[in-house]
């Protein structure tokens, strides 16, 4: 049977996760999943059907409606949705903020986990997220805590929001991280955390480039051992 690896990333929100996986599985010729957006996907779901997080009697039931798939391009991942691709409709602050609840109900959790594992076994991959080196892929070749500190975070959505032509405010961005890393490492089902066996790769005050050689060698260097 044909050996796969699996490299596993996770961060708080805002760390470059998605971002410099993306490259580093390029270089590496590795398949990328950003399992945040396979959250993203349930949060857009549940809120056209005019359903909150906070609802969980009726998110169980939408869940049982949600056929997702993921359709690896050139252009990079794109979530289909009982097939619409959703994929630029997932990337908004009311998104990003339902998401990270959404992620924190174990139902959801349980519905994505087979998901996650199954391309695991049939790709070498590169998955960034926050629990993918604690309950995801607790096996990964690889496991990396990508950090840095709130206001370079605060900075880097700041800037990527402008250029996409959204509104933005830095204080607002910053203060929805500075929540957000509460919620997600206060949560009770798989909270934020860096595993026991993950290297800290912290990234304040890099470039992306400077980001990327490090993950790189990291990368490299763990799979040589």
């Amino acid at each position: 049977m044909e050996k796969f690896y699996s490299v596993a990333i996770d961060g708080p929100s805002g760390a470059g996760k998605s971002t410099i996986a993306k490259a580093a599985a390029k270089a590496l010729g590795f398949v990328y999943l950003d399992t945040g957006a396979i959250y993203r996907t349930v949060a857009w779901h549940i809120t056209m059907m005019g359903i909150g997080p906070k609802d969980t009697d009726h998110v169980p039931m939408l869940l049982d409606d949600a056929n997702i798939k993921i359709d690896f391009r050139e252009d990079g991942q794109h979530m289909i949705l009982n097939g619409k691709d959703i994929t630029g409709e997932i990337r908004t602050p009311e998104i990003s903020a339902c998401a990270s609840k959404v992620a924190a109900l174990s139902c959801v959790r349980d519905f994505l986990l087979d998901l996650q594992r199954d391309l695991a076994k049939q790709h070498n991959i590169i998955m960034d997220g926050r629990d993918i080196g604690t309950v995801v892929l607790p096996g990964a070749d690889v496991k990396i805590f990508l950090t840095a500190s709130p206001e370079d975070r605060a900075r880097r959505r700041f800037d990527e929001l402008r250029k996409r032509g959204q509104e933005a405010d830095y204080d607002t961005v910053l203060r929805d991280i500075i929540l957000r890393d509460e919620h997600d490492t206060r949560r009770s089902a798989a909270p934020l955390r860096q595993a026991e066996d993950a290297l800290l790769v912290d990234t304040t005050g890099n470039s992306l480039d400077e980001s990327l050689d490090v993950l790189l060698e990291t990368i490299k260097e763990r799979l040589k051992a």
